[in-house]
């Protein structure tokens, strides 16, 4: 059966809503299964859409990563966009005051500090107070939905923020429309919420297993391999290590200018968790408003279904930490989330005093991870609310 997003069964099944005032949150990535918009097919199969929200990198999807994204016009509906990634996460009283009908149809990066989810959960809690109906168009989650390739830590809610607002790990394996019915029922936000559940999709599917092309979620991640590696390597933005952004090969590849390319290849291939391939590379990197042809290492994935991304990120982390003691540095992340960029590490590992950890001896810290990374209640929490087999 040819995979069908939730975009695409409402066209197709024209529901009694059609015609009620209708609201989405959404972007440019949002697509239906033959590449069309999700927003232009709605308006132009004649649904009621007056207005249009839109979450972290804006209605284009090409804002950067955390940069605050403002109110404005979209080009291909004339219709009004307000910004969730600003001046606010919840659309107010206000804004929804001519509504009677909120969809979410954003695609997810599968992690929980991929910031689309906690829009979601806004959405949800903001239809929850004013009593609106809401619907999430559920789309795959492109990591799989296999429970065994679920990976922490969990959240630790002392430290909650827009990259981790509620308690869940950090390769969740679900879709957003599972998680939506998770937090509706455990948050007691009890929102008049229903999910249009996709068609065509099974938990042990990948991206690669939907046969259809690739549409950027947000401008890092240009393709599936670097969302793959994205729940490990993204941890190294806490660093003055870089993860490739602006290059073609960003959440591919890790670089410094001081980094030993030798022991990290010799070391990195004995110790890692999977049968990867590292390869040297060097690219332009604009590091402090000059750009340097920077070196580093690109990281291929042999098993992209059995590929543990967080753990092996972390081991990388670990690995360059312990090689270069004088030139790793941990380093503040600016958003519009978190101005000063303090404690990033904490918040996107879900752990406070995150960098502690890493100053522990290796085997201490692989058997302090090792515990961290379980997620075994986790599995059972989730599991009613689960949409798909």
């Amino acid at each position: 059966m040819p995979l069908k997003f939730g975009i695409d069964i409402i066209l197709k099944n024209e529901p009694n809503w059609k015609q009620d005032r209708i609201a989405i949150l959404t972007n440019d990535a949002a697509r239906t299964n033959t590449g069309f918009i999700s927003r232009l097919a709605l308006k132009n199969a004649g649904f009621n859409l007056i207005k249009i929200f839109s979450p972290e990198h804006g209605i284009k999807t090409i804002g950067e990563d955390g940069a605050k994204m403002h109110d404005g016009l979209d080009e291909i509906t004339g219709l009004t966009v307000i910004s969730l990634y600003g001046e606010k996460y919840m659309p107010t009283a206000d804004d929804l005051e001519d509504i009677d009908i909120m969809l979410f149809d954003v695609p997810d990066a599968g992690t929980r500090f991929y910031t689309y989810l906690w829009s979601m959960t806004y959405w949800i809690e903001a239809a929850a107070k004013l009593n609106k109906k809401i619907i999430i168009l559920d789309r795959p989650n492109p990591l799989g939905g296999n429970p065994l390739m679920i990976e922490g830590p969990m959240l630790d809610e002392n430290i909650t923020s827009f990259i981790g607002r509620l308690n869940i790990p950090v390769k969740h394996q679900c879709t957003l429309g599972e998680l939506a019915q998770y937090f509706n029922a455990t948050q007691s936000w009890n929102a008049n919420i229903s999910v249009v559940q996709c068609e065509g999709w099974k938990r042990e599917n990948l991206f690669y297993d939907w046969f259809l092309k690739w549409v950027n979620p947000s401008p890092a991640l240009q393709n599936f391999e670097a969302s793959l590696l994205y729940p490990g390597l993204c941890f190294f933005e806490a660093t003055n290590v870089s993860v490739g952004r602006g290059t073609p090969y960003s959440f591919e590849w890790i670089g410094a200018e001081w980094m030993n390319i030798p022991a990290m290849m010799l070391v990195g291939q004995n110790i890692l968790k999977e049968d990867l391939k590292i390869e040297s590379l060097s690219l332009p990197i604009l590091m402090n408003g000059h750009t340097n042809e920077t070196k580093g290492i690109r990281i291929k994935i042999i098993e992209p279904q059995y590929y543990s991304a967080v753990i092996n990120g972390l081991i990388l982390l670990k690995l360059v930490k312990d090689i270069h003691p004088k030139e790793f540095m941990w380093m503040p992340y600016p958003t519009a989330a978190n101005p000063t960029g303090e404690n990033h590490l904490s918040l996107l590992l879900g752990i406070p005093n995150a960098e502690a950890i890493f100053d522990l001896p290796l085997q201490q810290w692989l058997q302090k991870m090792s515990v961290l990374i379980r997620v075994e209640q986790w599995k059972k929490e989730i599991e009613p609310y689960l949409l798909y087999k």
